[in-house]
Parts: structure tokens; C-alpha cells; sequence
């Protein structure tokens, strides 16, 4: 396997590399997608609703600091906000907005985390297959240029059977790396849309809650 490999050429030396790069990519994210998901979300936001329904506002903020992640984070930074503005007896317009406004900036910030090194894998589902076409037109060259060495169509043909070699390993691999890259990420673009909406319902809840109990 290993010799096979090594016959695609000096090109195989940055696909072996972009294959590194992209499981790694792929566990920590998967890592932190399945961390994120273990967290029964619409629990938290019904307990949430539940203590500030009861102006226990405390209880929903420990609640957000228990549970961490991406969405208890930007419900905690609504809360902060909420807390400190009804200290301050503000209109419940202007609670609205700053929460909301809050709420926004903030998904935005934990949106980043949760995509964070996703363009890598964008990267390199790109570049991979580039890079075996790029092998495919070497090994080509190789192959030619084996010929003219020879003489004749009909010499030696071991210098063409390797650069043809070369032109389809190199190939291969860059499609396998780039699928390698492209499922996983399509399946966590999948899993971040999904946060990102639970959060924009997360937001609408607060807001909503505001404005009906002030």
C-alpha cells in the first residue's frame, strides 16, 4: 500500500498532508459537536422561561452557567443584560432591544466558535482534487517524456507505466481526500444551521417574555 503510494509522486506529499489536516479537523469538531449536543437545549430553555416567569432570574442564570454551551451562552448574555437593565427599572422597549441587540451580537461570537476551523475542510475539499489533477499532468509529462528517452512507441515501457502510475494515484487520493474532507463537513454545516436556529428562538423567547411581562 505504502509503495503504491509513494509511486504518485512528489504530489502525494502535500495530499498526505491535507489528510492529516482534515481528520484532525474533523475529530476536534465532531468532538465539540457531540459535547454541544448532549445538551438537552429545550429543557434548558423551558427551565429557563419557567424561573423568569416566577422573576427568579437568578435560578435561569445558573441554569445557562450549568449547562454551557453555544446556546446557554448567548441566553446567559441576554440574561446578564436583562438583569442589569431591570435593575436600572427601564422601559420594556428599551429592555427589548439592548436584550435583543445583546442576544444578536452575541450569537454571532458563539456561531464563530462553533464553525471555527470548518474553512479548513472548505479548504481542502478544494485543493485536494487541484492537487491530483495537478499529479495526473505530471504523471502525464513523465509518461511522454519516458517515451522520447526510449526512442520509439515501441521501447521500453516502464518509464510511461510509471508516470501513468504516478497520473492515477495521485488522482485517486486527491478525490479521496476531498471526500474525506466534504461529507463531514457537510454533515456539521448540517448540525451548526440547527444551533443557529435554536438560537434565534432562544432570542425571540427572551424578547417575547419581555415584552409581554413588562
Amino acid at each position: 500500500m505504502l509503495e503504491n503510494l509513494l509511486k504518485g509522486g512528489p504530489l502525494m506529499v502535500p495530499l498526505i498532508l491535507c489528510s492529516l489536516i482534515s481528520l484532525a479537523v474533523v475529530y476536534d469538531r465532531w468532538f465539540a459537536f457531540r459535547q454541544n449536543r448532549k445538551v438537552d437545549t429545550q429543557s434548558l430553555r423551558s427551565k429557563v422561561l419557567g424561573h423568569l416567569r416566577n422573576n427568579d432570574i437568578s435560578a435561569a442564570i445558573s441554569e445557562c452557567q450549568t449547562a454551557r454551551g453555544p446556546i446557554a451562552s448567548v441566553i446567559l448574555a441576554g440574561l446578564n443584560s436583562y438583569e442589569q437593565l431591570r435593575g436600572k427599572n427601564e422601559s420594556s422597549e428599551t429592555m427589548r432591544l439592548v436584550v435583543g441587540q445583546v442576544m444578536e451580537d452575541y450569537s454571532a461570537q458563539a456561531m464563530s466558535v462553533v464553525n471555527r476551523r470548518l474553512d479548513v475542510l472548505t479548504t481542502i475539499g478544494t485543493a485536494a482534487p487541484l492537487l491530483g489533477m495537478t499529479g495526473t499532468v505530471t504523471g502525464m509529462i513523465a509518461s511522454f517524456a519516458g517515451l522520447a528517452e526510449a526512442g520509439s512507441v515501441g521501447g521500453s515501457g516502464g518509464a510511461v507505466a510509471n508516470g501513468i502510475a504516478e497520473a492515477m494515484i495521485t488522482t485517486a487520493v486527491g478525490l479521496i481526500v476531498a471526500l474525506l474532507a466534504v461529507i463531514p463537513q457537510s454533515v456539521f454545516n448540517r448540525w451548526s444551521d440547527e444551533i443557529e436556529l435554536e438560537i434565534e428562538e432562544a432570542n425571540s423567547e427572551i424578547v417575547e417574555f419581555i415584552l409581554t411581562h413588562h
